[in-house]
């Protein structure tokens, strides 16, 4: 299949463009920055430059490649922005669902988050409605418009994935975690958190390409409180 990784150079991305090489995909991925898409030509896949944000950028990319499916990894979380992350989900992906219709794109498999249910004593299922909280009505304007944007498109999958770990995300060996243990300033209590390994939600992707339209929690299955397990990465860490 004809593939375009929408944010080819992330914690997730960089490892999804070559597992979709791997499984025989035509691939092209995305890139902000001329070193970005000089990276993806590194892997083997054809590297394009464009800004998410400018549809122009956006359709002059879809035009160019005319991809069959969408993979939807894009963040601007590297620097911590949720600001520029919630605006990033909803004009980014609007944009891209607008170009892949255009040029008949059948597919998109997109990155949303799986901490986006209402408080509850259970690990939550994808039945459960999403939390409606003033508090979190920013990050959640963002991940509805995400999921609805990317249902635009005749298929789709909504990967929600877990807090992600491994190469490249906030809780790998000196990122902001670690950092944050150093200097005492993130507390251990007892809410509870899934996880995914980036590897696997790279895997989880390119799985997604046979799946039919759905939403899809993506985590593990032992969520912890963080009692328990920020204490074991600090201790992992030597924090």
């Amino acid at each position: 299949m004809r593939v375009l990784v929408a944010g080819a150079t992330g914690a997730i991305g960089r490892l999804l463009v070559p597992m979709l090489l791997a499984d025989g995909h035509e691939v092209a991925g995305t890139s902000r920055s001329a070193e970005g898409v000089k990276a993806v030509d590194a892997r083997g896949a054809r590297g394009i430059q464009m800004d998410a944000l400018d549809a122009e950028s956006v359709n002059a990319a879809f035009q160019a490649y005319r991809p069959e499916i969408i993979v939807h990894q894009l963040t601007a979380l590297g620097e911590r922005d949720f600001a520029a992350n919630s605006r990033l989900r909803i004009e980014g992906t609007r944009h891209l669902a607008d170009a892949a219709l255009e040029v008949g794109a059948r597919k998109m498999v997109a990155q949303s988050i799986s901490w986006v249910y209402e408080a509850g004593d259970t690990p939550a299922a994808e039945t459960v409605p999403l939390d409606e909280s003033p508090e979190r009505s920013r990050m959640m304007a963002g991940v509805k418009a995400l999921e609805a944007e990317s249902a635009r498109l005749p298929e789709h999958v909504v990967l929600r994935y877990g807090l992600l770990y491994g190469p490249g995300t906030w809780h790998e060996r000196g990122g902001y975690v670690a950092r944050q243990l150093r200097e005492h300033a993130i507390t251990a209590n007892d809410g509870v958190s899934s996880f995914i390994h980036v590897e696997d939600a790279a895997r989880a992707a390119v799985a997604a390409l046979e799946w039919p339209n759905a939403t899809v929690n993506i985590v593990d299955d032992d969520p912890a409180p963080s009692r328990e397990w920020l204490t074991a990465l600090a201790a992992a860490f030597g924090e």
